[in-house]
């Protein structure tokens, strides 16, 4: 067991353990350059080899030899099938990058550790085995919790900004973007971008993302094209795939009228005020005699009315970021007045049962303290989500679930213990208080996000 262990926790497996989980959480995040992007290739090349051949030390040569087949094939083109087929069940993504292959010499590296002779100094043989399998079980979650895809901004309106002596030449570098050539200026059309995740998905983010538009290109392009000053105007008609678009720039931003024709009908029309959406915009389907209007305060969506055969089918009033906001303050009042009202219950029944109280036998006092946190952080989850108000990812909730544990475990030995039960129903009263303490402090910190 001491040999099957010991690599597991060794200094090097910990250290590549770390920097792979710091890398993919907050790194990427932070940097997103080519450096982070090969760490983790890196880190995990290391440490997955090393974490199975423990697994199966009988078969340690078969592990590392089908990593390496795996991940040659994970960076191909030829995984991509697997990966359409498995996205709608789970979270995964890839980059193509032929230049990842270059991190399988650490398997190599990986190999010649776990044959070192010498073995790390550590303690007992139970202080090894617990130690092993917590540095394991976190080796699990990184590698099915890290290298989430990054979040992805889509645009519903065409959205372009305008550049001026562009000297790019791979145009085709660009999955997002889409270029069009007119002398010394460049139109691009921004098909998607990759932001930081929103606190909320909604028109207020994607104007957060629409702010510097062009600034932002000119970066992703890390060309010598220049920014065009406000107040030059330039008038410019597009052929793309999705029909001829009209297109007003003031300097490098839409501004003003914009059309879409395609096939001599106008498909959409509406107007842009640097670059946000502004006032009513018409989308038409030239088949079926559908057509959609949308109204636009500074650029966030404020209603849908959808006809068909010119007949109104549907009205949809959409909520704003200040509508947001007011509405999660209403959520917090809700949860505050729910947390006096349970803890003016257990007020209540603490003076009506004492001097009597609920006796519990030291084991089962001592296991409901360490179950209870689960119980809250299974009700936290459930307020959340009747508020609509859960937009956490698997890391955000293991850290809430480890938070409310060390948080609530230790007030639960101060109940029970000290202040005492007064009935059964207490238990699920103060589990369901804990939770609701939990619940208002994210939507307070919903809030101030949401503000800021």
């Amino acid at each position: 067991m001491y040999g099957r262990l010991k690599h597991l926790v060794s200094p090097l497996f910990i250290f590549f353990l770390v920097l792979l989980i710091v890398n993919d959480f907050f790194l990427k995040a932070a940097f997103h350059n080519a450096v982070t992007g090969k760490l983790s290739d890196f880190s995990g090349l290391f440490i997955f080899p090393i974490f199975w051949s423990a697994i199966f030390p009988r078969h340690k040569l078969s592990v590392f030899i089908t990593t390496a087949v795996l991940f040659v094939f994970w960076k191909s083109n030829y995984s991509s099938g697997i990966i359409q087929f498995l996205k709608p069940y789970f979270s995964i993504a890839r980059t193509v990058d032929p230049t990842d292959l270059i991190a399988l010499f650490m398997l190599l590296f990986a190999w010649l550790h776990i044959k070192r002779v010498s073995r790390p100094t550590i303690g007992s043989t139970l202080k090894t085995r617990l130690t092993a399998y917590f540095i394991g079980a976190i080796a699990i979650f990184s590698f099915c919790a890290t290298s989430q895809p990054r979040y992805i901004q889509f645009f519903e309106q065409p959205q372009y900004v305008l550049l001026k002596n562009p000297t790019i030449r791979y145009f085709n570098a660009h999955d997002e973007l889409k270029f069009y050539k007119r002398d010394s200026l460049l139109a691009v059309k921004i098909n998607y971008l990759y932001i930081r995740r929103p606190k909320r998905e909604d028109d207020y983010s994607k104007n957060r993302s629409v702010e510097h538009l062009d600034l932002t290109v000119l970066r992703l392009l890390a060309d010598s094209a220049s920014l065009i000053p406000p107040g030059k105007i330039s008038m410019l008609t597009l052929n793309t795939d999705q029909g001829t678009d009209s297109l007003r720039f003031n300097g490098g931003r839409l501004d003003g009228r914009f059309t879409r024709t395609k096939g001599g009908k106008t498909i959409i029309e509406g107007f842009y005020k640097m670059g946000l959406e502004d006032s009513i915009w018409t989308i038409r389907d030239t088949i079926g005699g559908d057509q959609i209007i949308q109204a636009f305060v500074n650029g966030e969506t404020t209603q849908i009315k959808r006809y068909s055969g010119g007949k109104l089918k549907s009205t949809s009033t959409i909520n704003t970021r200040a509508d947001s906001i007011f509405n999660t303050y209403v959520q917090l009042a809700v949860l505050i007045l729910c947390m006096a009202g349970l803890g003016y219950f257990l007020y209540i029944n603490y003076r009506k049962a004492r001097p009597e109280y609920l006796k519990l036998r030291l084991l089962w006092g001592l296991l409901l303290c360490f179950v209870a946190p689960f119980f809250v952080w299974l009700f936290y989850i459930g307020i959340l989500l009747l508020l609509m108000n859960y937009n956490q990812d698997i890391f955000e909730t293991i850290a809430a679930g480890i938070f409310i544990f060390i948080t609530v475990c230790p007030l639960m030995f101060v109940i029970v213990f000290l202040i005492k039960l007064r009935r059964p129903i207490d238990i699920f009263l103060y589990c369901l208080l804990f939770s609701l303490v939990c619940s208002a402090w994210t939507t307070y910190t919903t809030i101030e996000a949401l503000s800021n």
